[in-house]
């Protein structure tokens, strides 16, 4: 259950861009007021920063001083961005692009493929599994499913990291990676992945945002247009952004600094997957002018829960808890949360299952309880005693809602009854909306009583459900809506994949609650071994996992329950404990001393007087001019060459073809396309001055640090006329 499900589903669009920040406090105020230069929100949980950042948008475009379509707002998953959508479209707002890092680049690169590369872009490949079992059947090593997504994990990482095969060993090495299998092992079957994928012509996600990051790095045409596009930028969830996606908004941004970043680092939860906060927290280093605004107000959570958050934080070490936030709860007091400690792990669920029974009867909504676990494999025993204890429940990550089968059919017959009801007889003695919409679902299978039990039966039913909920908030918030109009904002939903509650208790693990709150949580398995997880050696992996479950404990708005298991199976022996991270928090457990808050309080921080934008200040740059008639250069082409392209090019021919030959091979080894190695126009560049030292190599464009470093030494051996057997043999 989201904020947004949460509160009002159809509210009144704001009549003025003033009436867009009535109700937002001083700090979000300051937030969504804050139109010019880089911004840094650092925003602790439950403190209301979605809201903040979507008024920021509909209040600059509201007020004129943004256009919907230059407006660029970037996200981590289809369902946050979906939201934000849905949010600015309620502000006002509509027209404003809000994305997936991924969504944007491959948008970007469908389009300018043709322009960029030319032919057919290759095929999106969504799952890489069977690709990396072809790589490893091709390398002759055997993977079990473990280790197949163990493997897929480090590829994955890899390339968010933009290191390529022949680099994993010393990259992992140097990042504290624990790989799952020999390194030069990983680096073959990397390798041989990006040989499979190159074979048959496809894609993996990660591809999309390295190639086009190779495109804008290569093509300052297409960078300035897309530039020319997007001139503002909000990054949501900014301590999740890996160094690719960090390189990627780099190269959005250009030389401009109209930027707004939203982030907590005491919520990294995803390191393994190449996230890093340090670009939350270098953003005042990177950019002294930032105005930074930390929220605090935490109006989730009551002061128990959120006493629990900050004491967990308090224990925290390393970086991200030098810079945590101090929560203070807006809300009124509530219950303290509730520790349980069980005999075995079946215990543990039917304890939760029993009390679960009990709230739901109490009048608790199903919808507003979730079970949150440290893995998905803890999930069957409470699916299972949910069943027997008569109470329903859905699973986080599963189907997602409009693509459910019963969905689809349910759109199909209301969109039929829109058209044409008036030969309908099921509508024939209904008027109002929410009526005629019982009336369409009925003959789908929706029936005013729930089904028995909590199988497949019952999951159609809640999900025909949601939909009559939601036909009943919009009657009432648009008493005048028609069936037609009810499904357009169904249409609407969907594209945003904007979903409606379904009533059921949520099982999901700790790692997809993130985003997410409910009334009443059950934080289950909160034992040594599992909180902190077994493979969690390091102290930084340690402190991720501190973090996991305070991610987990605030999301709870009022109700908490702590719990863990002595032994995994009945009889078996009680030898485990309850979670370090308890230690000093629970009743009658061992103090542990605490730390005073490094973050502190909410405020705002003006940047550094005349000081505004990147750090440190970019040097002024140089009108280009040709090497041979003098004239200045505007086409980006020619001023990669440095010189018209009418002038004479003085190109060694036998030079250029060796050089490409060189980079063809670079390209399989890589696995890149070659352009990614160098564009054509610098191999030109490169024949045409034939460097003699890196110096001048440095000063063709196309040729930064990185590629002189990697490719410097082969490419001035070429031009010296060596082979690269005999550089070799020198060195």
């Amino acid at each position: 259950m989201t904020a947004a499900t949460h509160s009002t589903l159809f509210p009144q669009v704001p009549d003025s861009a003033d009436a867009v920040l009535e109700g937002l406090d001083p700090e979000q105020r300051e937030v969504a007021t804050a139109l010019h230069g880089p911004v840094c929100v650092l925003a602790g949980a439950g403190t209301g920063k979605t809201r903040a950042i979507t008024h920021r948008i509909a209040y600059g475009v509201r007020a004129g001083i943004l256009h919907p379509s230059s407006v660029l707002a970037v996200t981590f998953t289809n369902r946050a961005a979906g939201e934000m959508r849905g949010r600015l479209r309620q502000l006002g707002a509509g027209g404003v692009q809000a994305r997936t890092f991924h969504s944007a680049a491959l948008r970007q690169l469908q389009y300018f493929w043709p322009k960029a590369i030319g032919g057919a872009m290759p095929r999106l490949v969504d799952r890489k599994i069977q690709l990396v079992a072809d790589a490893a059947a091709a390398c002759r090593i055997r993977l079990d499913r473990g280790e197949l997504r163990d493997v897929t994990a480090e590829i994955e990482w890899s390339k968010v990291t933009q290191t390529v095969p022949a680099d994993y060993a010393p990259a992992a090495a140097k990042a504290g990676r624990e790989s799952p299998r020999d390194p030069a092992e990983i680096a073959q079957l990397y390798a041989a992945y990006e040989d499979v994928k190159r074979e048959r012509s496809v894609i993996d996600f990660e591809d999309v945002l390295l190639l086009t990051v190779a495109v804008l790095q290569d093509r300052h045409d297409i960078a300035e247009q897309i530039r020319a596009q997007y001139q503002h930028f909000v990054v949501d969830e900014y301590q999740d952004v890996s160094p690719l996606q960090q390189r990627l908004l780099e190269l959005w941004l250009g030389e401009r600094d109209s930027l707004c970043v939203v982030g907590d680092a005491s919520q990294t939860i995803y390191s393994f997957t190449g996230a890093t906060p340090d670009h939350l927290l270098d953003f005042r280093t990177r950019h002294p002018g930032a105005t930074v605004v930390k929220l605090v107000r935490d109006y989730r959570s009551t002061p128990q829960v959120v006493h629990l958050a900050n004491g967990l934080l308090a224990q925290a070490r390393g970086r991200a808890a030098d810079h945590r936030l101090e929560l203070v709860s807006q809300r009124a007091a509530g219950p303290e949360p509730v520790y349980a400690e069980y005999t075995d792990e079946p215990a543990e669920a039917e304890g939760a299952a029993r009390r679960i029974r009990e709230l739901v009867d109490s009048g608790v909504p199903a919808s507003e309880i979730a079970v949150l676990f440290r893995t998905n494999a803890q999930s069957e025993t409470y699916e299972q005693a949910l069943a027997d204890a008569a109470v329903p429940y859905q699973l986080r990550g599963a189907e997602r809602f409009f693509d459910r089968p019963e969905v689809r059919k349910a759109g199909i017959a209301l969109r039929g009854a829109a058209r044409f009801g008036g030969n309908d007889s099921l509508l024939d003695d209904v008027v109002d909306l929410p009526s005629q919409v019982r009336a369409v679902l009925s003959g789908e299978g929706w029936t005013t009583q729930p089904p028995a039990g909590s199988g497949a039966v019952r999951e159609r039913w809640e999900s025909l459900a949601a939909l009559v909920n939601l036909a009943q908030d919009f009657a009432a918030a648009r008493p005048a809506a028609t069936l037609a109009d009810l499904v357009a904002e169904l249409d609407e939903r969907a594209n945003a994949q904007h979903a409606p509650t379904v009533q059921g208790v949520t099982l999901a693990s700790l790692h997809s609650a993130k985003g997410l709150e409910w009334d009443v949580v059950f934080l289950v398995g909160v034992a040594e071994g599992m909180m902190p997880i077994t493979y969690a050696k390091t102290d930084e992996q340690i402190e991720e996992e501190r973090r996991l479950l305070y991610v987990g404990v605030t999301r709870a708005r009022e109700h908490l329950h702590v719990s863990w298991a002595l032994s995994r199976s009945p009889g078996g022996r009680p030898s485990r404990r309850p979670s370090r991270f308890l230690d000093g928090l629970r009743p009658g457990s061992p103090a542990t001393a605490g730390r005073t808050a490094a973050g502190g309080a909410g405020g705002i921080e003006r940047g550094i007087p005349g000081t505004r934008g990147s750090a440190p200040k970019r040097a002024q740059r140089v009108p280009a001019r040709c090497r041979v008639c003098g004239r200045t250069l505007t086409d980006p082409g020619e001023m990669k060459l440095m010189r018209c392209d009418d002038c004479p090019s003085g190109m060694n021919e036998g030079l250029y073809e060796r050089l490409r030959e060189w980079r063809a091979d670079q390209a399989r080894s890589s696995g890149q396309p070659a352009f990614c190695v160098f564009t054509d126009r610098t191999l030109m560049a490169i024949a045409e001055s034939a460097p003699d030292d890196e110096r001048e190599l440095a000063r063709i464009p196309g040729v930064g640090m990185r590629k002189l470093t990697r490719y410097g030494a082969d490419v001035l051996a070429i031009c010296a006329g060596q082979s690269l057997a005999e550089r070799t043999d020198q060195d």
